[in-house]
C-alpha cells in the first residue's frame, strides 16, 4: 500500500506555481486563487463532476446512504507513514466503512496559513490522490481559504463524505447481545505513537509507522460474507480503544470484558508507551476498526480478517457479558481485574 503510494507520486510532478509559497491573495477567489486552482490542484484530483467547477457536485445515488464529515489539524503534518492529506482521507472513508458504507464521492476543504510552501502543499495533494485512488472515491467539491501567518498552523483540512449502505448491513448498537465477541483488526496505538516519536520535545528512536489506510474494501468484504451477524463497528481514532468500549457500553448497557494479554501491539509501541507513561488503550489509531460479532461467527470473522492485508494480527480480546452493566472491565497480565474508565483530559493532542 505505502509503495502504491510512492510510485504514484513518481507520476504526479509539482507544476510551475506562480510563488514559492502561499500568499492571502491565494484565499481571496481573485486571479490567484483562480491560478492556483487551474495550475494542479483541478487536474490532479480530476474527474467528471469536479471538472464542472461548479459550487457544487450534483449527482444520483441509489439505495440507503451515509454521510460523514471530520477535520484534520494533526501536528506534525509530515509523520512516519503518512501526512495529513491521506489521513484526511482514509479518516472519512473509514467512518463511512464503519457504517456499512462503500464511499462515492467526497467534499474536500483546505484552511492554509500564509507563508506555507507551496512543495509541500503539492506532496499533501499527492498524498490525497494516492489515498483517493486507493479507496476508488471522486473528490467532486471542496473550497479553500488562506489565513494570516500565526493564525493557522500550516495546513488544516475537512472531508465529508457520503456512501451507499452495503446491502447486508445491519450496523446498530442496538443488535448487540451478551456472548457476542468483541475484536480489534490490528495492532493497537501505532498511529498515536507515530506522531509522538517526531513531536517537538519528545523525539525518540525508533521504526514505529502510522497505521493510516483505507478499510472500506476489507469491511466490504466481511459484509459480504457475514453480514448482520456483524453487529457493530467503529474505528478506534482518538481516545482510543478504551473510549469505543466506553461509548458501547454506556449505549448498551451490557458489560464489556477484555483481556490485556490478548490486546494485540506492536513490541516498539509497547515499549515507547512505556517510556512516556501511556496507556495503550486510550492511544489514537488511523487504520484500525473494532467489530462486535455474533458468536457463533466470530471465529471464521476472525480467520478471513487475518487474510486480509488490514488484517494480519487481528485479535479477539473479549467478550459481551451480563456483569458490570454499562462499565467496561479487563483481566491484567497478572490476573487481577480493573475498570477501564473513559479517558480524562487530553492525552494526545493534534494527533488527527
Amino acid at each position: 500500500m505505502k509503495e502504491e503510494k510512492i510510485k504514484m507520486a513518481l507520476h504526479c510532478p509539482m507544476p510551475k506555481f506562480d510563488f514559492d509559497v502561499i500568499t492571502l491573495g491565494h484565499g481571496s477567489g481573485g486571479l490567484l486563487t483562480h491560478r492556483l486552482l487551474q495550475s494542479g490542484v483541478f487536474d490532479i484530483f480530476k474527474n467528471d463532476l469536479l471538472d464542472q467547477q461548479h459550487d457544487g457536485a450534483i449527482f444520483e445515488m441509489n439505495g440507503k446512504m451515509a454521510f460523514s464529515t471530520d477535520s484534520y489539524v494533526v501536528s506534525p503534518i509530515f509523520f512516519p507513514g503518512g501526512n495529513i492529506g491521506d489521513l484526511a482521507i482514509n479518516g472519512t472513508v473509514n467512518d463511512l466503512a464503519m457504517c456499512g458504507a462503500s464511499a462515492k464521492y467526497l467534499s474536500l476543504s483546505f484552511i492554509i496559513e500564509e507563508g506555507f510552501a507551496m512543495d509541500e502543499f503539492w506532496k499533501v495533494m499527492v498524498s490525497i490522490k494516492g489515498a483517493a485512488q486507493q479507496s476508488n472515491i471522486s473528490i467532486v467539491t471542496g473550497d479553500t481559504k488562506v489565513v494570516e501567518k500565526g493564525k493557522g498552523d500550516k495546513i488544516y483540512i475537512n472531508t465529508s463524505g457520503v456512501g451507499i449502505i452495503h446491502p447486508k448491513a445491519n450496523i446498530d448498537h442496538k443488535n448487540i447481545e451478551v456472548g457476542d465477541v468483541i475484536i480489534v483488526s490490528g495492532n493497537i496505538a501505532s498511529h498515536g505513537m507515530a506522531i509522538m516519536s517526531i513531536r517537538k520535545g519528545l523525539e525518540f528512536e525508533t521504526d514505529i509507522l502510522s497505521d493510516t489506510i483505507n478499510l472500506n474494501h476489507t469491511i466490504l468484504s466481511l459484509l459480504d460474507v457475514f453480514g448482520d451477524d456483524i453487529k457493530f463497528l467503529r474505528d478506534p481514532t482518538r481516545g482510543g480503544v478504551a473510549s469505543v468500549l466506553n461509548e458501547i457500553a454506556e449505549l448498551t448497557q451490557r458489560g464489556f470484558y477484555i483481556d490485556q494479554k490478548l490486546l494485540p501491539i506492536d513490541e516498539q509501541v509497547d515499549g515507547a508507551c512505556e517510556m512516556l507513561g501511556l496507556d495503550p488503550l486510550y492511544v489514537a489509531n488511523e487504520g484500525l476498526f473494532m467489530a462486535i460479532v455474533k458468536k457463533e461467527s466470530a471465529n471464521e470473522f476472525l480467520a478471513q480478517l487475518k487474510n486480509d492485508p488490514n488484517g494480519t494480527h487481528a485479535a479477539i480480546i473479549g467478550e459481551v457479558t451480563t456483569e458490570n452493566c454499562g462499565r467496561v472491565i479487563m483481566k491484567s497480565r497478572v490476573g487481577g481485574k480493573r475498570m477501564v474508565n473513559y479517558l480524562t483530559g487530553e492525552q494526545l493532542p493534534r494527533i488527527c
